[in-house]
């Protein structure tokens, strides 16, 4: 059954557009509560974006028009959602988020009861409960609070290395002035680190407004400025991050989690060596993960297919170059403050900087390209398109790839081509790039 309304990760848009509004909010928990049967109690968390407080109403108004319980965690990551869903025996959680997108969009996502994202399956089954018409207004609600889940989350994270294991340690954390703000400042803090904070005044607009994971500029500024060991970014609802080394070098997931690969197989850890990565990671990290002995399972991009596909195979350690990276025996969905601080114990166990430990990773030449279009037309309708991909495939053979998809979240096409050289690569990027702006309107 094909979605309408879900995509990559949840249903996403501009708050006050067609799907990202109060009546919509409203008709989908109800769908949701009609999934369930009327059965069971629903968590909602938000991040700290001005439409979230109203769209979460909204959605729980729904849930209590299908006669589902709704309870709101407030503001907090979404792994602290995940966690309290399983930790209160939930039917389900659900975030209030547009993750890494600007302070205009919002969306909605749901876990499991075992804190795992819904299937596509599941999600199609939702929508088809969705009801054509507007629910009627409810008067005076309110929804009850359950105080704790920022708490619990904090302790379980801080508790992954031992307090005061970062004395001394100087370390700027950037989180993108959104859910992470009173959670990871905490952890860090109690482990002895010294922090240089940034992007940790939210006033409802300025979520990832220049600062957190897709913006690490000044994060890498103040590294080098203030001679910090590590710089931290979180995206606004927690659940990715970016690290930058000691000398304001920016690393990605790949990076990450070839450093957290290679380590766990050297301390046997890695279970069934296998690190699962999606179609959009470097080239580089499948050899960089067989030269240490392990083997590397690609599955599509989105965190929630990557944790599928770890679950299928009893793997352990999964991510993306984005930067969400999941480490099965702590938490069933992307953590960015347990990706860096598995990161911390790994430069901890070695003794090396973060600079030395991303040389294990040597990447493919690579370029990547996001082009906003009006209209997601199929890509197998578009002859120029097809045919400069599969011309530029012939030419690359097993020296590279190329990867053409549109994005789960927003409207854009995103265009991948790795190749044996920077100017192989970019000559190809440049034909692909021409290619699709003949056929797609472009912004």
């Amino acid at each position: 059954m094909k979605r309408r309304f879900f995509g990559t990760d949840g249903v996403r848009g501009t708050y006050g557009g067609p799907l990202i509004n109060e009546t919509f909010a409203a008709r989908l928990g109800f769908a949701v509560a009609r999934w369930l049967n009327g059965k069971g109690r629903v968590l909602i968390g938000r991040d700290t974006r001005q439409s979230g407080a109203a769209i979460e109403l909204a959605f729980a108004r729904g849930l209590r028009e299908g006669e589902v319980e709704a309870v709101s965690l407030g503001v907090v990551p979404t792994p602290a959602v995940a966690r309290a869903v399983i930790k209160q025996h939930a039917a389900l959680g659900v975030v209030i988020t547009a993750s890494h997108n600007p302070g205009t969009d919002n969306g909605i996502k749901i876990f499991g009861p075992h804190g795992v994202k819904l299937t596509d399956e599941e999600e199609a089954a939702i929508e088809s409960e969705i009801p054509d018409a507007s629910l009627s207004p409810s008067a005076d609600f309110l929804i009850p609070v359950l105080a704790g889940a920022a708490a619990d989350y904090v302790a379980v994270t801080g508790s992954l290395l031992q307090a005061g294991a970062l004395t001394g340690w100087i370390i700027v954390l950037d989180t993108a002035n959104g859910a992470t703000c009173a959670t990871s400042p905490v952890v860090f803090q109690h482990l002895g680190a010294k922090l240089v904070p940034l992007g940790d005044k939210p006033d409802g607009t300025n979520i990832n407004a220049g600062v957190g994971s897709e913006h690490p500029e000044q994060l890498a500024a103040l590294v080098r400025k203030t001679d910090a060991r590590i710089g931290v970014a979180h995206d606004g609802d927690g659940d990715r991050c970016v690290l930058c080394d000691e000398h304001g070098e920016v690393l990605d997931g790949d990076e990450i989690l070839t450093i957290l690969g290679i380590f766990a197989l050297h301390c046997r850890s890695l279970a069934n060596q296998t690190l699962v990565i999606t179609v959009q990671s470097n080239l580089g990290v499948d050899a960089a993960i067989a030269a240490a002995g392990g083997r590397v399972s690609r599955t599509r991009v989105g965190d929630r297919y990557v944790i599928e596909q770890m679950l299928a195979e009893g793997a352990v350690l999964g991510g993306e170059s984005s930067g969400h990276v999941i480490c099965a025996n702590i938490s069933l969905t992307g953590d960015g403050l347990v990706a860096a601080l598995k990161v911390i114990e790994v430069m901890l166990a070695t003794g090396k900087p973060l600079s030395e430990l991303r040389q294990q990773l040597r990447k493919f030449p690579q370029i990547t390209l996001a082009l906003r279009v009006a209209e997601k037309k199929p890509i197998e309708t578009l002859p120029l398109l097809t045919g400069m991909i599969t011309q530029v495939e012939a030419e690359l053979g097993s020296q590279g790839r190329v990867l053409v998809r549109y994005s789960g979240t927003e409207a854009k096409l995103r265009l991948l081509v790795e190749g044996p050289s920077s100017e192989i690569v970019a000559l190809a990027m440049a034909r692909l790039e021409a290619a699709a702006r003949s056929e797609l309107d472009v912004a």
